[in-house]
């Protein structure tokens, strides 16, 4: 009998029964009910998309802080000890110039600019690029653009008719490459993309009420790392937009996963000849196993009714060798909250990414169509998963990674796929002499909940940055009246651009959290100010698609999860609805990428009515002034 794990996660929800025959009939029952005390096993059942245990929120709204009317009236900007007496000055919002007399200048805010002046030298060019002020992109693939209707109907996959939440919506690497005019007039530089590789074919049940079938749209469910997602694209797809995007100066940042594969499905079950059907139990399935729909009285967890989770026939599966799975002789993993490498996350697979036992292929990869995997001498399941991953960068010559769930693989395996990524990278770039991008050095992101700006042993762990949960709250206050972000910008400044530098990655939308035009509730005003809470933060940021858009939460079902990851809002964009927020966020964002001293340089602050502050990174200089009416 296979162990069960009581819950550990916050939302509590899922459910996939350890079944035994004399059992089965309790376990229907509990199926029905579907109740968050229920056990679980750790095989195949839908939560959430990351699986990092990372809660739902903040949903807190922004009505209880000071809001600031912006000015439009002539500002008074001190400059001195930044620009220079006679000195041509330029607007970087407006165009206006003016020439600083008695170290300032007199310039008003554009109308439509927030009460922001954004001064450069008037002769300044685009400075060099550095991690260190980074502007990344992130666009879950599925949810961001459809390039290819034609790729959109893969492995049996169907749309629900419904809301759509756990489904499959079109959006693949042609939409992607596609789309990479509008992400550089925002002044991206880098764009970090949800995992490519092959997902599990069928889903699983979604949420605490399995109230939706959950697919691996979001690239986090793999089962097959050596090749593209057919609903994704193509190899050549795949490599096209990545020309293109280092083509335009855009460097291409790739999500992989090392801690687990995704679940096992139904439809995985049938194609791939793994696990087992309880006998007599396939009269109660349709031909195509991954067509099931529950009862009226079942949920879509029922399926696991259905499964015998003891028997022998999934060592055709992963194996016992390369995961803990809590199924037939395969080892239970404990609770992540005790053991958070070995512990397995959301009910999912673990990978014994720790074990230097040498295995072979898993049983369904060595018979499956159109994989790349192949047998490697003497390799651990490390091994197999690092070359796995790194063969994209000598293959496509990828820039980065973000690191899902990095806190939950032994720091050492970490320390190890940086050293075979920059390998490849340098193998990618003998091969391709003469491209301008990737660059000579590989980046590293960590996904690390809930870390903040400290430099933390992850960055002895092969890591160049690590993601930054706090932002997201600091820059509630900072779009309602932008000198609430004065202690903020100083601090990160001198922690993370001081005598003992590091990186972070920050971000005021996420995945895992929640949407900015939620916390702003829908206030199209808040949601422009936001780029300037967030644009104008030291160290790397993260926008998340549809923050210069106002791009709206979408349906959750009983995920919360799910309604940060709503279809990108292109009816809106394209129709000119939303110009007035989109053009603030493309002007900041250009200034930011053109002035590596916003993010990597020296903060100082100048005066406090105007809000008037300085970065310098080496020779380049900038200063923001805001001004506002007292209220």
């Amino acid at each position: 009998m296979a162990a069960t794990t009581t819950r550990t996660r916050p939302e509590c929800r899922a459910m996939q029964p350890s079944i035994t025959t004399a059992a089965l009939s309790t376990v229907i029952a509990a199926l029905v009910l579907s109740g968050c005390t229920s056990t679980s096993t750790s095989t195949s059942t839908s939560t959430s998309t990351n699986s990092s245990t990372i809660p739902a929120g903040p949903q807190t709204r922004l009505q209880g802080d000071t809001f600031c009317e912006a000015a439009t009236t002539e500002l008074v900007i001190p400059v001195a000890g930044t620009f220079s007496d006679g000195q041509r000055v330029r607007d970087y919002y407006t165009g206006r110039t003016a020439v600083v007399r008695d170290g300032q200048v007199t310039m008003a805010p554009g109308e439509q600019a927030e009460g922001l002046v954004l001064l450069e030298a008037a002769n300044s060019e685009t400075g060099q690029f550095t991690w260190g002020g980074a502007t990344v992109y992130f666009a879950v693939t599925d949810r961001f653009a459809n390039g290819n209707p034609d790729n959109d109907n893969n492995y049996g996959r169907k749309p629900d008719g419904k809301n759509e939440i756990g489904t499959f919506h079109g959006g693949d690497f042609a939409g992607l490459a596609q789309r990479l005019d509008y992400l550089q007039a925002l002044g991206v530089n880098a764009l970090w993309i949800t995992p490519p590789f092959e997902q599990i074919h069928g889903w699983v049940g979604g949420g605490d009420r399995g109230d939706f079938r959950h697919y691996g749209y979001h690239g986090y469910y793999a089962l097959d790392f050596t090749v593209p997602d057919a609903n994704f694209g193509t190899r050549e797809e795949f490599r096209t937009l990545v020309q293109q995007a280092h083509q335009r100066g855009i460097r291409v940042v790739m999500d992989v996963v090392m801690n687990h594969p995704g679940y096992s499905t139904l439809q995985d079950m049938q194609t791939f000849g793994f696990g087992s059907l309880y006998d007599g139990f396939e009269k109660h399935l349709p031909e195509r196993w991954g067509d099931w729909r529950p009862e009226s009285w079942e949920n879509f967890h029922a399926y696991h009714a259905f499964i015998d989770y003891d028997h022998p026939d999934w060592s055709g599966w992963w194996g016992k060798n390369w995961v803990r799975a809590g199924i037939a002789d395969y080892e239970t993993p404990p609770r992540a909250s005790i053991d958070e490498v070995r512990g397995s996350l959301a009910f999912l697979p673990d990978f014994k990414t720790e074990s230097d036992q040498a295995v072979g292929l898993p049983e369904f990869l060595k018979n499956k169509p159109a994989t790349r995997a192949t047998e490697l001498e003497d390799a651990t399941v490390r091994d197999y998963l690092i070359t796995w991953l790194t063969d994209w960068v000598r293959e496509f010559g990828i820039d980065g990674f973000r690191v899902d769930t990095a806190k939950h693989v032994e720091p050492e395996a970490w320390a190890e796929l940086k050293a075979a990524a920059q390998q490849a990278l340098e193998d990618y770039r003998r091969a391709n002499p003469g491209e301008a991008l990737p660059a000579e050095e590989f980046w590293m992101v960590a996904e690390v909940f809930p870390h903040s700006v400290q430099k933390s042993s992850y960055f002895d762990a092969g890591f160049d940055a690590v993601i930054n949960f706090d932002l997201q709250e600091e820059a509630a206050a900072g779009a309602r009246c932008l000198p609430a972000m004065e202690s903020v910008y100083a601090d990160y400044a001198n922690r993370l651009n001081g005598d003992n530098p590091f990186n972070v990655l920050s971000y005021i939308s996420s995945h895992d959290t929640t949407l900015f035009s939620r916390i702003a509730d829908r206030d199209p005003q808040l949601q422009k100010r936001a780029a300037a809470a967030l644009l104008l933060t030291p160290g790397a940021v993260q926008l998340y698609y549809g923050d210069e858009s106002g791009r709206e939460f979408g349906p959750t079902g009983s995920d919360a999860h799910q309604g940060t990851r709503s279809p990108m809002n292109w009816q809106a964009i394209d129709s000119g609805q939303v110009n007035s927020i989109l053009e603030h966020w493309r002007i900041l964002g250009q200034f930011r990428e053109r002035h590596p001293a916003i993010g990597a340089g020296s903060h100082r602050m100048i005066s406090k009515s105007p809000y008037v502050f300085s970065r310098q990174y080496g020779d380049d200089r900038v200063i923001i002034a805001f001004g506002a009416h007292q209220p």
